[in-house]
């Protein structure tokens, strides 16, 4: 059995620091069997509302409950009506249909999603360590698997090729940003006990490695199925973005304290240690490595998620939310103007493509890339709920262009380039537009292209998992970008 840590590492080694789990390697297709259904009113790990209904678990006393304190001064109660229906202003597809990523998602958990339960017949080998992290209070449990490692640094780290399955011998690992991703899509889905595993499964680790003195709030980026087997404990800001966004989001629907707390927590988190107090630009991770300690800082402009920000605004009146979403609009409006109209993976202060130093994206990081992909998502979506008038100009450049590309179709194969932001350097040429670069340039459309908008959502509808043991981040993004083009990102206040 494992000694529990004594002390919470700050920093992990910079040279662990990778690319936040944006690699899909593997090719391991074996599917895992269908998850159980639990009913979350039995599940032990459930925090009433009522603090009195279980006076041993007060969400709000960190006496009771030392994983989930809340932040001190403690803001203003935040005064929601639920009963409230929230109506969209901006249109969407006439073809937009909330049955379609309601099926996605259902094609999309046996596959990719995996409860505790199940993982303990997975790995039967190092199950009877599981207990050393997971607490009674921290289950039920559950995890988004990463892709398949057969190749490359994280094949050792991620692989039990003791397990009883063969297809997830390489499928061990779960990265933050999947976390995040699975706390949003479960939410948007009505799959409260999936969400409440997937929110355990970042308490858990996060207590872990916290001590009595120095509570952690961050989630370590990288981790191993449930074991204590440590892989890197540095943070990832777009996943605990994701993951305090959908805390947040879950108490509007809910009125439960414990997810309030919670998010603050990590809020206050990330105010801490990944923010840079003098541009209020949003760093990449919590390590020396991205706040300039130990060189230039480089931004990744995918991890800028204005719908958190102004949620944390919201909620968390201690700290200037609403000047981070200005500095970070401001620097995104610089970054496009001065290239090609595509935003590059990776950029420096000044807005100019430059190469991260965790050696993710050594020659891609000039081009419209597996980093970039996410961002129409993430300002489509800031659109749709609040209509700010620099999302849908970043989205009318970024569409203008694939347009003059494609010629308006949205079938056309020039959707499947990785465009270079830089017109010195080359783009980068794929042979297939998958479902996830197909879902972010049809985002692009909303609010200034109708008729992209519509051809483009049918094409999207028509897409499917491919829940293959490498499909791991398009599938989830398919997920989270039909949810959006079809209605399902419903605002609950």
């Amino acid at each position: 059995m494992q000694i529990k840590k004594l002390l919470a590492p700050m920093f992990a080694p910079l040279v662990l620091s990778a690319a936040f789990g944006l690699m899909a390697c593997g090719d391991d297709s074996s599917a895992a069997p269908a998850n159980p259904v639990v009913d979350p009113s039995t599940a032990p790990s459930l925090i009433p509302t009522d603090p009195s209904t279980n006076p041993s678990v007060n969400p709000t006393d960190p006496s009771t409950n030392p994983t989930v304190t809340p932040t001190d001064p403690t803001p203003p109660p935040v005064v929601v009506d639920p009963t409230a229906p929230w109506t969209p202003t901006v249109a969407l597809a006439s073809t937009a249909n909330t049955a379609y990523p309601a099926t996605v998602y259902q094609a999309w958990k046996p596959f990719h999603f995996v409860t505790f339960e199940e993982e303990s017949v997975y790995y039967a080998d190092i199950a009877q360590d599981y207990a050393d992290i997971f607490l009674p209070e921290f289950l039920p449990a559950g995890r988004v698997i990463w892709s398949s490692q057969t190749t490359g640094y994280y094949a050792k780290q991620c692989q039990d090729k003791n397990s009883t399955v063969p297809g997830m011998k390489a499928r061990g690992c779960t990265v933050s940003e999947g976390t995040g991703y699975g706390m949003l899509l479960t939410y948007f889905n009505g799959d409260e006990d999936a969400f409440i595993r997937l929110w355990n499964y970042s308490r858990a680790y996060r207590a872990y490695n916290s001590t009595s003195t120095v509570p952690v709030y961050l989630t370590p980026w990288i981790t191993f199925s449930f074991h204590y087997n440590e892989i890197d404990n540095s943070s990832a800001t777009d996943a605990d973005l994701d993951i305090a966004t959908s805390l947040v989001l879950m108490y509007y629907k809910t009125l439960n304290q414990a997810y309030l707390a919670d998010a603050l927590n990590i809020i206050g988190a990330i105010w801490d240690h990944e923010v840079n107090k003098t541009s209020l630009l949003l760093l990449s991770g919590d390590t020396p490595m991205w706040d300039g300690s130990t060189g230039p800082i480089v931004y990744n402009l995918s991890y800028f998620s204005p719908v958190a920000l102004r949620l944390f605004a919201m909620v968390d009146p201690n700290h200037n939310w609403a000047g981070v979403l200005d500095a970070m609009y401001n620097y995104m409006a610089t970054v496009q103007a001065a290239g090609t109209g595509v935003f590059p993976d990776w950029s420096d202060a000044a807005g100019a493509a430059a190469k991260p130093a965790n050696g993710s994206a050594d020659n891609t990081y000039w081009t419209f890339n597996k980093e970039s992909v996410r961002i129409p998502w993430r300002i489509a979506w800031d659109y749709y709920w609040f209509q700010d008038p620099r999302a849908l100009s970043v989205l009318t450049t970024l569409n203008t262009f694939i347009v003059g590309k494609s010629g308006g179709d949205p079938s056309s194969a020039a959707l499947a380039i990785n465009y270079s932001w830089d017109p010195a350097k080359k783009d980068a040429n794929t042979s297939t537009v998958p479902a996830h670069w197909l879902s972010a340039w049809c985002a692009t459309g909303l609010g200034n292209n109708p008729a992209w908008l519509e051809s483009c959502t049918a094409l999207v509808n028509a897409k499917v998992p491919s829940n293959s043991g490498s499909s791991y981040f398009t599938d989830i993004l398919l997920g989270m970008y039909s949810a959006l083009l079809n209605g399902a990102f419903v605002r609950p206040f």
